[in-house]
């Protein structure tokens, strides 16, 4: 039987090489950092990473290995239970208290990783009586998780806040007991931002929560780094934030949801992610722990950070790139056809900047891009060598296309 089964799946795994998206894992031989060695999957040798959700470039910064090195000697390494068993540490206690002040919440619940986060808020707070209005661009966690509760579901376009304010109408219009907006803060395929004031306007309007995926804005969006909610200043309207320890926070991995008091009990008694799975390893906890320590005096990484962003952007778009409109980190650069998007990344490593092609179904057919994503850990420097290179690769694309 399995032979028959094994021959479908060389022809699906075939019909995605032919079609150009095929995604292959190239591996590194070092730290995470804006430099990285390429040990396979690629021309061997140091390149610049262009493509790492290190925003802050905290991944490898000393007192963070410090602190996860004293973390493994105090704590142990992993704690081989679930939180309610005997899975919970005063690190994982003190790691939520500190997330629930830093992000103005009333608590904070640990997972294994915000995907898990996603998947477990909706079965948990949401019944069949109950809506979600879900943005077209939202993550595939949220999607999944969306699909997981029984609640009947609604779409808007990307920050389209009159086809927002319809399905609510439809959602009330319907009976529904809870309505639940749930948007990115920050959309990770275009480096778009949600537009959290209208939306907490409109939630209010029809008494429905807010709740948002923050995953690529906190730590370096708002002024104090505190995501979406801060740099739109709704802090006090949004009532369910979800995101990771694994991006600009170390970048290791972790997930939580920052919410109201009695969501957060309710996520601890019956959101299956949480209680079927292991507790956060203690060295990430404690770890992550001296990330927000470092927070706290991180605005020149803040600031680094926009000016390198501005100069790719900047310089990318004077060369005649098509980069999608925004001042965040993510700078997609946009190139259409898959195969060409993984060309592309090709012959940028082959030029030592080492970046993504992505495509469908990570994107919508036809829009394939290179999501370059900038870090304080680059220099001027770096940056004016990757614009380089994407110039000397875009010339070398269509010598060979002739």
């Amino acid at each position: 039987m399995f032979e028959t089964v094994r021959e479908d799946l060389r022809t699906t795994l075939d019909e995605i090489r032919a079609a150009g998206l095929h995604k292959p894992e190239r591996v590194i031989g070092t730290p995470q950092n804006a430099a990285v060695a390429v040990t396979a999957g690629g021309t061997p040798g140091e390149v610049l990473n262009f493509c790492a959700n290190n925003y802050l470039g905290l991944a490898d910064h000393p007192e963070v290995v410090t602190a996860a090195k004293d973390a493994l000697d105090r704590w142990g390494y992993g704690m081989a239970s679930v939180r309610f068993i005997c899975g919970t540490q005063e690190v994982h206690k003190e790691l939520e208290a500190r997330l629930s002040a830093f992000l103005g919440q009333e608590d904070t619940i640990l997972y294994s990783s915000c995907f898990d986060a996603n998947g477990g808020v909706f079965e948990t707070l949401l019944g069949a009586e109950d809506a979600v209005i879900s943005d077209a661009l939202n993550h595939a966690s949220i999607i999944d998780g969306i699909r997981l509760s029984k609640a009947k579901r609604f779409r808007y376009a990307n920050r389209d806040m009159a086809e927002l304010e319809t399905r609510l109408k439809e959602a009330t219009e319907g009976g529904a007991r809870r309505k639940l907006i749930v948007t990115d803060g920050v959309f990770s395929m275009d480096g778009y931002v949600a537009p959290l004031a209208e939306i907490c306007d409109l939630a209010e309007r029809y008494d429905a929560m807010v709740m948002v995926d923050d995953s690529h804005a906190v730590g370096f969006v708002g002024p104090g780094g505190r995501g979406t909610p801060e740099l739109h200043g709704v802090m006090d309207r949004v009532d369910i934030i979800t995101g990771t320890l694994g991006k600009a926070l170390g970048g290791a991995s972790g997930g939580y949801v920052a919410a109201r008091a009695e969501i957060v009990e309710l996520l601890r008694q019956r959101s299956r992610p949480y209680l079927f799975s292991n507790s956060l390893a203690p060295v990430i906890a404690a770890a992550s722990l001296n990330v927000l320590d470092l927070l706290e005096s991180a605005g020149d990484l803040r600031e680094r950070l926009a000016a390198n962003t501005a100069l790719f952007r900047t310089k990318m778009t004077e060369a005649g790139f098509e980069i999608l409109p925004g001042d965040h980190a993510i700078a997609p650069v946009m190139i259409g056809d898959a195969a060409e998007a993984g060309r592309m990344a090709e012959l940028l490593l082959e030029r030592g900047v080492y970046v993504i092609g992505f495509s469908y179904p990570v994107v919508p057919m036809g829009a394939a891009r290179i999501r370059v994503q900038l870090s304080a850990a680059h220099s001027t420097a770096d940056v004016e060598r990757a614009v380089a290179a994407f110039t000397d690769a875009r010339a070398a694309l269509a010598a060979e296309k002739a």
